[in-house]
């Protein structure tokens, strides 16, 4: 950000002292104006460093739209200025004002309406090197605030699962530091331990972390605008949010829920199976105990309510999926499962068993 304006006010000085010692404009009387000069070149630089930034907000596509239509306007002026010409006598002094006119109209309706139809292009169809580009732009993959705060993606990508640029908008930045700068404590703990991600993900020798500076003004909600992004640079939104997933989805931009992710790594477990966990607490239903197991899933044990504190083996009934994740239904019987007292100070094997492990497994739990 500090180097781009360097370069750009470097650029409005280089002009302005430009026009100033070229003194494009003179008085009646012959004499150069070196100051009048100057301001044209000063705001001749600044017309330009706006056009610029309004540049980078277009995407490609409607780039080239802009640009073949307009060529096409300026064809089309050509042609209409020639039957002109040959309509009105040369003498005529509005030949020159219309065939002027003619071409600023053509060559602006050619810009606009490429510009507007400029997202129906195949720019893969017109040759390798976009198709190129939109092969690399497809291996980006943009970070939201949610799941930096998270953390989880930073063990995703430090097992390999995570490849390509990781692209880090600096709109995600600015509201990370906002959080990191809360009055309150837990959003504060929230907002730091994010920054501390995108640090440990910058390490990653195998990831490239690119920050962009894109962004979108007339839009306001953030995960909007990382919708916009995902549609420019036709790449995936790597997030944990419910929300964001559905609009993106509607958007038509493909999205990495790291909470998906999560429940398809769960533990297989089949009805029959015998597992080993550990009651934490009692159930809502009559005689029920709660277990969990590693991974935050929920085991509903019937006829465990007297097992509380107590590792326990378990039949598994049931397994109920749902959008929100995974529970576990499971019936322990006194006559059939055995019964681990916690040892003091060991902490109990709550992941899931095949029957020949319990059976082969001690009473330490």
């Amino acid at each position: 950000m500090g180097n781009s304006l360097i370069i750009r006010t470097a650029f409005i000085f280089v002009l302005a002292y430009t026009g100033y010692f070229l003194t494009p404009f003179k008085t009646a009387s012959g004499s150069p104006i070196p100051v009048a000069g100057g301001f044209a070149g000063l705001a001749l630089g600044v017309l330009i460093i706006l056009f610029e930034l309004r540049l980078k907000q277009i995407g490609l596509r409607r780039l080239i739209g802009a640009a073949i239509g307009s060529m096409l306007g300026i064809v089309g002026a050509f042609l209409m200025a020639l039957v002109l010409e040959g309509a009105l006598s040369k003498g005529n002094p509005a030949l020159p004002f219309m065939q002027t006119g003619l071409l600023l109209w053509m060559t602006y309706i050619g810009l606009v309406t490429g510009a507007s139809k400029g997202d129906l292009l195949n720019l893969s169809a017109l040759g390798g090197l976009f198709h190129g580009d939109k092969g690399g732009r497809q291996s980006f993959k943009i970070l939201d605030t949610s799941v930096i705060i998270d953390g989880r993606i930073a063990d995703v990508a430090e097992a390999g699962f995570m490849e390509g640029t990781l692209v880090i908008p600096q709109f995600v930045l600015r509201e990370l530091q906002l959080v990191a700068d809360s009055a309150d404590s837990m959003k504060r703990n929230r907002g730091r331990r994010g920054l501390d991600i995108l640090q440990r993900l910058q390490k990653m020798a195998h990831l490239s972390i690119q920050i962009v500076e894109d962004d979108y003004p007339n839009v306001r909600d953030v995960d909007m605008k990382l919708i916009e992004l995902g549609k420019q640079y036709e790449c995936k939104i790597v997030t944990n949010d419910f929300n964001l997933n559905k609009m993106a989805q509607l958007h038509g931009v493909r999205v990495l829920n790291i909470n998906e992710l999560a429940n398809a790594l769960k533990p297989v477990v089949l009805p029959g199976e015998i597992m080993r966990v550990f009651i934490l607490k009692e159930g809502k239903e009559y005689n029920q105990g709660v277990a969990y197991l590693d991974d935050g899933t929920m085991v509903v044990v019937d006829n465990a309510r007297r097992m509380i504190s107590k590792t326990i083996d378990i039949a598994v009934t049931s397994v109920l999926q749902t959008t929100a994740g995974k529970m576990i239904f499971g019936r322990f019987d006194e006559r059939v499962h055995a019964v681990h007292e916690k040892p003091a100070g060991e902490k109990a094997d709550r992941g899931p068993h095949r029957e020949s492990t319990a059976a082969n497994a001690g009473a330490g739990g």
